[in-house]
Parts: C-alpha cells; structure tokens; sequence
C-alpha cells in the first residue's frame, strides 16, 4: 500500500474532493486526519473510513484560523506523527466582473484559499523539516494557470497557491520536503453546484462548461483524489514544485 504507516492531513474532507482523497489515503493504509469546519460532515466521513476497515480521526478546523491549524498539526504530529498535508479546503464567489465583487466576498476568498494555504504550510513546515521528510500537496485550480473570466479573486488566489507551491518546494527542498499542487478542472462537487446555481441557467451554463472540455465530461471527485494521492506518495519521490493540471484537456485548446 503506498501510503502505509503514514500520516496525512486533509482540510476540507467534509465533502468532494477532500472526501474521496480521505477514503484514497485510507485505502492505501493511511492514518487520515479528517478535518473541516463541518463537524458533522468530517466525523461522517471518519466514520465511514473506520467502518470500512480504515483508521481516520477528525478535527474540526477553519483554515483561516492559524492558531488553531497550529494547534491541529501539532497535536496531530506529536500523537501521530506528520507525513503529508492536503491543503484541500477552497471556496468560490458567484461569478461577476471585477468591479462587481464585493470586498467582503474578495477578502473572504483570500482568507480561505490562500491565507488557509499558508496557514496550513506555515504549521506543518517546522515539523517535515525536523524530520527531514514530508508531503505537502496543494489542490489549485485550471484558473492557478488560466485567468477564468467573471472568477477574478478565485483566480487570483489560485494563481498564488501554485506560486506558493513552488517556493515551498524551493525552501524545504534541501530539507527532505516536497511540495506539489494539482490543478483541477471543474469538478462535480458541491462547490460546483453553488457556482452553476448562481447562474440565470445553470442547466445551460452546465452544458456550456461541457462542451468546453475534449472529453466533454466533468471530473468525478475520486479522478482529482487519485493524482492528489500519486503526488502524496513516495511514487512522486522526485517530483516537487510541479503543478499538475487534471482538466480533461480544457487548457490544451
């Protein structure tokens, strides 16, 4: 199994995306630190990894709260120890030009998609680099690479966790770390159902967004948590600072 005997810690598991990479990381032997600010959602999914015959804990966690993100990776690596850190937990804003955003909406972003990146970073660093080992795997997006239009702070910040991604990498190289980021296009998550019911049409919108991709399919949640886990893993031992881009080949057009 190719995460046996390790540690990892996901944020936003709750649901989507962080959902299946917890189910992923238990599948492959993981100890999974469950975390999310959805208590009931997170012990759900604890639960359902334990029964499946998994070992899962959770926390509950707000990303923007660095003192207790701290307080969670400490915990967690003195208990556990620290092997890997999925800083999954993202938010959107419905879509509108940039002078249309409210600053509320954009500092909110900020605060959750990239200040809950660094947060996540800046608690676990100290202790991969003690160490000499660790995994840090950052989920970005398709617009970390391409500015999506009517998306301006949600691009914004996922443009800066790939540029944060790298300069981890850089730092904590030398120390044992590695660093990654994958990139996803849309995704059937509840994050995506939010954005597409904001819209006038979202049956139209969702076969619009279709029809963009060569596969002419979304992504399935499990598709993202499957090359979150390759980048977790020791098969990704020499690969750091690489933002993978998962999209169906939406960016080749």
């Amino acid at each position: 199994m190719r995460l046996e005997d390790k540690t990892v810690v996901i944020t936003g598991a709750a649901s989507g995306i962080g959902r299946e990479t917890a189910e992923r990381c238990a599948e492959e032997g993981a100890h999974v630190i469950v975390t999310d600010v959805d208590s009931d959602g997170g012990h759900t999914v604890a639960e359902t990894i334990a029964e499946a015959g998994g070992d899962a804990s959770f926390y509950d966690l707000d990303v923007t709260d660095s003192d207790r993100f701290h307080d969670v990776v400490d915990t967690v690596a003195d208990d556990h120890g620290l092997d890997v850190l999925v800083n999954n937990a993202g938010t959107g804003h419905p879509g509108g030009s940039l002078e249309d955003i409210d600053d509320s909406v954009r500092d909110f972003v900020i605060d959750v998609n990239l200040k809950g990146v660094w947060n996540g970073c800046h608690a676990a660093l100290p202790h991969m680099k003690a160490q000499e080992h660790g995994s840090i795997v950052n989920v970005g997006s398709l617009a970390s690479i391409l500015g999506l239009p009517k998306q301006a702070a949600y691009s914004t910040t996922k443009a800066a966790v790939l540029n944060l991604t790298r300069t981890v990498a850089a730092e904590a190289g030398p120390h044992g770390v590695r660093a990654n980021a994958v990139c996803p296009g849309f995704t059937e998550t509840q994050l995506l159902d939010r954005y597409l019911e904001s819209q006038a049409d979202p049956d139209a919108a969702r076969a619009e967004m279709v029809e963009q991709y060569p596969l002419k399919r979304l992504a399935e949640p499990e598709e993202i948590a499957n090359a979150i886990l390759f980048l977790a893993s020791d098969e990704a031992s020499f690969v750091s600072g690489h933002g993978l881009v998962v999209d169906g080949g939406f960016s080749t057009c």
